[in-house]
């Protein structure tokens, strides 16, 4: 692609299941970034927690050992591959360890390597299989960056539930919403309540339609212990329409997306222009 005059991306999700070593994750996210730049990503996203097994799925997991600071092992890695490769990297996430404590945090890398910058996942989930809170503390706030192909935002798994999230990305300018994910359903829960992937797609395809922005959500695969993922990443375009999805294998998901689109869409339905922002305030409200 050339640049912005197109307003076309092509997006490549790296939909991967994870070993316990992180040097043999981080070859093998190397090597499916360099895989989707042969095949002419523009954009490439990695899952949640891409450098670990999923180990909140315990309560208390000795997980120390999967802790990495940034800059450090897997960002340096992540920036090489975007260098090498002259592409922009979503890093998924990593279990960040900081001064002040232990995040799940996203990165962003442009074409030439260079770090644009860092999300922090701000919802963090405590349920049976995803005992989040025992590792994670809450980010501080969300964040657009700038790209040659578009302005993106990165919100990671349980984000993708609260559509204020999508909302306020969206009114900082974001084309596209990337969602590092790692879900799927733990042994104990069953499907009495209904179609939870079905759901999960759903959530997410309405915030690209609420917002006239591209949404890709980029799952984990396999299993896990007690956890099946269940791949199924996929691209929704700001009209809601799949343009691609993923099975529950390793995969590589490649799609389009027009970025004109959002701009046609949100003129069409005018929520921002519509909003009552005065009546909101309940929103702040526990």
């Amino acid at each position: 692609m050339n640049g912005m005059e197109t307003r076309q991306v092509t997006l490549g999700l790296i939909q991967m299941s994870m070993d316990a070593d992180a040097s043999t994750n981080l070859d093998k996210a190397f090597a499916a970034i360099e895989r989707a730049a042969g095949r002419g990503a523009d954009i490439v996203c990695l899952p949640e927690l891409f450098t670990s097994p999923y180990f909140p799925q315990d309560k208390l997991a000795d997980a120390a050992g999967y802790a990495d600071s940034i800059p450090g092992k897997a960002t340096d890695a992540l920036s090489q591959a975007a260098a090498d490769n002259e592409i922009v990297v979503v890093g998924g996430s990593i279990f960040e360890k900081d001064r002040d404590g232990f995040y799940n945090t996203s990165t962003v890398f442009d074409e030439k390597g260079k770090l644009l910058g860092k999300y922090r996942k701000m919802h963090i989930p405590h349920d049976p299989g995803f005992y989040e809170q025992n590792y994670f503390a809450g980010g501080d706030g969300y964040r657009v960056f700038s790209t040659q192909y578009g302005k993106i935002a990165v919100l990671i798994c349980y984000d993708q539930w609260y559509p204020e999230a999508a909302r306020i990305c969206a009114l900082m300018g974001a084309d596209i919403l990337f969602y590092p994910t790692a879900i799927g359903l733990p042994d104990a829960i069953g499907q009495e309540e209904g179609d939870w992937q079905d759901a999960w797609t759903t959530v997410q395809r309405g915030h690209a339609i609420a917002n006239g922005v591209a949404v890709v959500a980029v799952n984990r695969a396999g299993r896990e212990g007690s956890l099946s993922f269940w791949g199924g990443s996929f691209v929704s375009s700001q009209f809601g329409t799949l343009l691609a999805k993923g099975d529950a294998a390793d995969a590589l998901v490649l799609a389009k997306v027009d970025l004109e689109l959002g701009k046609k869409v949100r003129e069409g339905w005018r929520f921002f222009e519509n909003r009552r922002p005065e009546t909101y305030a309940r929103l702040l409200q526990k």
